[in-house]
């Protein structure tokens, strides 16, 4: 008997190849390991991220989209987040290659378990199958349930991890029973053949329902209001670099499947689902903010902020067309900078039993240690939206790209949430210059790749606030290789 298999264009996938084969050494080498050669595993593991980006970068222009009988992409478009993610995962690397040892993480597993995520990451961004962004995801999830969990000798730690994979859990039969709905109204998995249906039969009530069911799963995972009730404690309770990473690479690769799927195959119903993506991002952005308020844990605070910042990137979704596409990919990148840079200085300040993770611990910082104020004053300020840094300029195109769509009364509100914003992260600001405080600090300097981290993070949110047309263009051209 004859059999076909299906075509394959080993390029497509040869960057999440490598960071699988990357993965598994990580793995594998921990077992032979001395102890004290362990930090070795992450410099292995930052090879093998910035192999990636440099094999993503020399892809770009290759738009060989039949693969594996057409289920993966290499367009454009999961370039630029294969990109995204690589910087994501090279910065918590990083941070992680003291924190480890300061908070008593065992270095193998965390590290395989950082690439495996990153994984699921690219597959999520270049599938172009359903059940193929199903099983991305839940390859991804997965590896971020353990990465909750990993600090073992910490309750919070196992509660972050129980309640994220429960909640995860549920979410995921939520958007697998959206995926089946979807495929009985249009009879494909396949995003190609349902972006046909949809653009000549319409929608249909089974297809309604099955975008409802999807906007529940993606929403979880980007913690849009209401499926965001997780994110605090799961946030607050997972080590910190695992926190950073999870608010940024998370995120991004949830969007970067929602975005594919609703402002792409889905885009010829868009009046169908913006009204749903109205409501949640405008309760998003205000739930967000208004509890970020009362919140005295910094990562409590983030965790909130990052609620409140996917309210943001769902108004470039409701606004959809090339701007909105273009405005959600460049402040995704914004966002992961000055986010991950927070979380930088978090792990900066911390020391072994001494997290320092409350807004009196920051008190006087700014003095005592002028390099490290300096970088928190650069990220509570693009995150609030302060000119001419990233935060701004993303919030611009995301809120223009509103207006232009006829969102005006979103934009309104997201920008007066911008403004109620300005008082939590401010306040950071006024801590560490205008009180005095007494928490020690290990400088940044006696752990250089931390330094590093924050230093590429601090410029990366000057530089892409100050010029961004370049940033927007690149993003704006990988968003058009969708077709």
């Amino acid at each position: 008997m004859d059999m076909t298999l299906p075509a394959v264009n080993w390029l497509s996938v040869l960057p999440t190849l490598l960071l699988s084969v990357t993965g598994m050494l990580a793995l594998f080498w921990d077992i032979w390991m001395k102890d004290e050669e362990r930090s070795l595993l992450g410099w292995l593991s930052l090879t093998g991220i910035v192999v990636t980006a440099l094999c993503s970068w020399l892809l770009w222009g290759h738009n060989d989209v039949e693969s594996f009988s057409g289920m993966f992409a290499l367009d454009a478009y999961a370039l630029f987040f294969n990109l995204v993610f690589c910087l994501v995962a090279g910065l918590t690397v990083l941070m992680s290659l003291s924190y480890l040892e300061t908070a008593e993480i065992r270095h193998g597993e965390y590290y395989a378990l950082i690439l495996f995520a990153t994984v699921g990451m690219t597959v999520m961004a270049a599938a172009t199958d359903l059940i193929l962004i199903f099983l991305g995801l839940e390859t991804m999830s997965i590896a971020v349930y353990v990465l909750a969990g990993i600090w073992r000798q910490h309750l919070t730690s196992h509660e972050a991890a129980l309640k994220y994979f429960l909640l995860g859990a549920f979410a995921s039969g939520f958007l697998l029973y959206g995926i089946a709905l979807i495929y009985g109204a249009t009879g494909s998995v396949q995003l190609g053949p349902i972006a046909e249906h949809v653009g000549t039969q319409g929608s249909s009530p089974l297809l309604l329902i099955g975008m409802g069911l999807l906007i529940v799963g993606f929403g979880f995972k980007v913690a849009a209001v209401p499926f965001h009730v997780w994110t605090p404690d799961v946030y607050q309770g997972a080590p910190t670099t695992v926190t950073a990473f999870m608010a940024v690479g998370v995120k991004a690769a949830a969007f970067a499947a929602f975005a594919r799927i609703f402002l792409h195959t889905l885009g010829a119903v868009h009046a169908d689902w913006q009204g749903i993506l109205w409501v949640v991002a405008a309760l998003t952005m205000t739930v967000g903010n208004i509890t970020a308020l009362v919140q005295h844990n910094i990562k409590r605070m983030l965790a909130y902020s990052s609620i409140a910042h996917a309210g943001y990137l769902l108004v470039a979704m409701v606004a959809g067309k090339e701007l909105g596409g273009a405005a959600l990919m460049y402040y995704l990148v914004a966002y992961g900078l000055m986010n991950l840079g927070a979380f930088g200085v978090m792990v900066a300040v911390g020391r072994r039993g001494e997290p320092h993770e409350e807004l009196d611990d920051y008190a006087g910082l700014g003095f005592r240690y002028p390099a490290l104020g300096m970088a928190m004053t650069v990220f509570m300020l693009s995150l609030t939206g302060v000119p001419p840094l990233v935060g701004f300029t993303g919030k611009f195109y995301i809120f223009s790209a509103a207006v232009q769509a006829g969102y005006i009364w979103l934009a309104v509100i997201g920008v007066l949430n911008s403004v109620v914003s300005a008082y939590y992260y401010i306040r950071v600001v006024v801590n560490m210059y205008m009180r005095e405080g007494e928490a020690i600090v290990e400088l940044p300097s006696l752990r250089s790749a931390l330094g590093v981290a924050i230093l590429i993070a601090a410029i990366g949110t000057v530089l892409m606030g100050v010029f961004p047309s370049a940033s927007m263009s690149l993003a704006g051209a990988s968003f058009l290789s969708l077709g």
